[in-house]
């Protein structure tokens, strides 16, 4: 399963509002009658059960049944992972304290791709139709960079964002299989570069600062509407960077290594480092790593990374590597034993490679033990 995030056309938020309102009623609905339950029984409600109780409101929400099952469904599944008894209400009044963004989902028996045609040299416009409540169809369109024509449609939800645009977030079967490379790689994370591969590429993701100064003159001036644009456009361009780093990784190479890095190692609140590791986005890279290997049959593993940059890569000193915070600052430095100049980055990578192909080798069986297994059976049978 795939999931496409296409952009809906402005000239539909008003109808999606609506429909959005009545999703946040069933779901404050469905939340007390769990809660009240839950005091009386010491039970929660199943999603079966919450659809007992939410049939035939649809009609009056001019919304589609199951459209109700997948808000139970979710409600449900979202209080046994969050481990609540009690979810937080919906709310589309922007003057609430807390607002909560619109979300419209639909299952697969009320989608339908009616046509996508042509709207400039490369672009697609989509048209779907959206079964509701008593035979009413909602009609929208969405700017379609996928061709969705080519795909099998299994469920949509229909979400808004921090600055009121909708997109349809829309999960599909039968998409493109990508090949993977023959070679293998491995990726050392940082700061100063996000990753640096053992075959000497580099991805350095510095969007807060290049936007620092917009967004401090628009948060000064309280433009609300400015300051949720350039957080948009700095996401943007990350998520751009990251998923062409990601997919050109993939399509190269059909072993991937990664050190096992945490974000919560930095981020904590009296650190100085948790804005550079936010930017750095370690959690999205193996994140859009783990699903596009999977797709594309690679293997990806992720080792531990420790005393991968003191080591020398060639020989394995560790005697003239620079060590401790101190030893941050430098950022390129020659091993005494074999005299390899090093880039700090490359040669961690390089280690980090030489962690997971040594894994791999542990796990296969000698030559020589697969040949004394042959001799047992061929005693065996003569």
């Amino acid at each position: 399963m795939k999931t496409l995030k296409l952009r809906v056309r402005d000239k539909h938020a008003k109808a999606l509002d609506e429909l959005s309102r009545s999703v946040n009623l069933v779901w404050n609905y469905v939340n007390d009658l769990s809660y009240t339950h839950l005091q009386r029984t010491g039970k929660f409600f199943s999603a079966y059960e919450l659809s007992e109780y939410t049939k035939g409101s649809g009609e009056f929400l001019n919304l589609h049944s199951q459209t109700i099952q997948a808000v139970n469904e979710t409600h449900a599944k979202s209080r046994k992972q969050f481990r609540k008894a009690k979810l937080a209400w919906r709310t589309n009044n922007p003057k609430a304290k807390r607002r909560s963004l619109g979300w419209i989902p639909f299952k697969k028996s009320a989608i339908k791709h009616v046509a996508s045609r042509q709207t400039g040299l490369k672009s697609l416009k989509t048209t779907l139709q959206f079964s509701l409540a008593q035979g009413n169809k909602l009609m929208i369109d969405v700017w379609d960079s996928y061709n969705l024509s080519l795909y099998q449609i299994n469920t949509c939800n229909i979400v808004q964002d921090s600055r009121g645009r909708w997109y349809a977030c829309i999960t599909v079967k039968n998409y493109p299989k990508t090949e993977c490379g023959a070679g293998g790689v491995g990726i050392d994370l940082g700061l100063k570069e996000s990753a640096t591969t053992s075959n000497g590429d580099k991805l350095k993701i510095k969007q807060t600062q290049k936007y620092a100064k917009k967004l401090t003159i628009a948060q000064r001036a309280k433009n609300k509407n400015r300051v949720k644009a350039i957080h948009a456009k700095i996401k943007h361009t990350r998520q751009d960077l990251i998923h062409k780093f990601t997919t050109g990784l993939v399509k190269d190479n059909a072993l991937i290594v990664v050190g096992d890095v945490k974000t919560t190692q930095f981020s904590s609140k009296k650190g100085k480092l948790s804005k550079s590791v936010y930017d750095a986005g370690w959690f999205e890279i193996k994140r859009q790593l783990t699903y596009k290997c999977e797709h594309a049959g690679c293997r990806l593993e992720v080792v531990n990374e420790s005393y991968t940059t003191q080591t020398c890569s060639c020989c394995g000193s560790r005697d003239s590597s620079p060590k401790g915070r101190a030893g941050l600052r430098i950022r390129e430095w020659t091993c005494a034993k074999c005299g390899t100049r090093h880039d700090r980055d490359i040669n961690a990578s390089k280690n980090i490679l030489a962690v997971g192909l040594g894994r791999l080798e542990a796990g296969i069986p000698s030559l020589k033990r697969g040949e004394e297994v042959n001799t047992n059976i061929e005693y065996k049978e003569k």
